[in-house]
């Protein structure tokens, strides 16, 4: 069984409630992950989930234990989250660059997989900020100075590329998404989906290991209702995580 390392998509929101004189605070915590890790294990996968605060201390800081899987994903999930856990921020302990490290992993044989978000690839104001840190170097894409974030509440629909296995038993034409992130394929990588004409699914291959670049999000809110009910979103990640995985088979050009 193909073992999957999931961090991120989790979140939590503090409101300000205000009624006159008076005022109050709610908080409530969320997390986005279960369509894809229910999707994932119906195919077979095993699945470790990582919400944000969890993966900021727990995270892999060894080879070791990054060997222990197959394919890493990281899905809205920003650069300090990785870097700055609290020994480093607020004891001033030293530790490895866990993002250096993942790159490395990366390169002697391991996969990684990066999905959009608002703290994906550079993300909301640029709050992501992977453009700069050791792990860009590995991504099939170049990342752009700034906000990435491309807006489509219209709703835009993604088109695949036939013939990776990437995309594999995926029709044509995906059901609309209402966002992606901006990217540019990096030399050598392929576009296997796109969205406005611009890429939307990017693999390619760092070292001896392989890479893959998804522009929109695994859940909401890029991901509507419809989306995520959708018959193929299952196929949609098997196909994705599955060609990541199955380091048996040839790297498409």
């Amino acid at each position: 069984m193909k073992r999957v390392l999931l961090a991120g998509e989790s979140w939590s929101t503090t409101s300000v409630h205000t009624k006159g004189f008076d005022s109050f605070f709610t908080s409530s915590y969320e997390e986005g992950a279960w369509p894809f890790i229910r999707a994932l294990e119906a195919g077979g996968f095993e699945v470790d989930f990582q919400p944000n605060h969890v993966a900021s201390e727990k995270f892999p800081k060894t080879l070791e234990e990054l060997d222990q899987y197959d394919v890493v994903v990281l899905s809205d999930i920003g650069a300090n989250t990785l870097l700055l856990p609290a020994s480093v921020f607020s004891r001033g302990e030293t530790m490895p660059d866990r993002l250096a490290l993942l790159g490395e992993w990366v390169r002697r044989g391991g996969s990684l997989l990066m999905v959009g978000g608002y703290l994906s690839f550079q993300g909301i104001e640029a709050k992501a900020n992977y453009r700069g840190t050791a792990l860009a170097e590995i991504l099939p894409v170049l990342l752009e100075i700034g906000d990435d974030r491309e807006e489509t509440p219209q709703g835009v629909s993604p088109r695949v590329i036939p013939g990776h296995a990437a995309v594999a038993g995926l029709p044509t034409e995906l059901p609309a998404i209402l966002g992606y992130q901006r990217f540019t394929p990096r030399p050598g990588s392929t576009t296997v989906m796109t969205v406005d004409g611009r890429p939307l699914l990017v693999v390619g291959s760092a070292g001896s290991g392989r890479v893959a670049a998804f522009a929109t999000d695994m859940g909401p809110h890029w991901l509507p209702p419809a989306f995520l009910a959708w018959d193929g979103f299952d196929t949609l990640w098997q196909s994705m995580v599955g060609w990541l995985a199955d380091q048996d088979a040839e790297v498409q050009p």
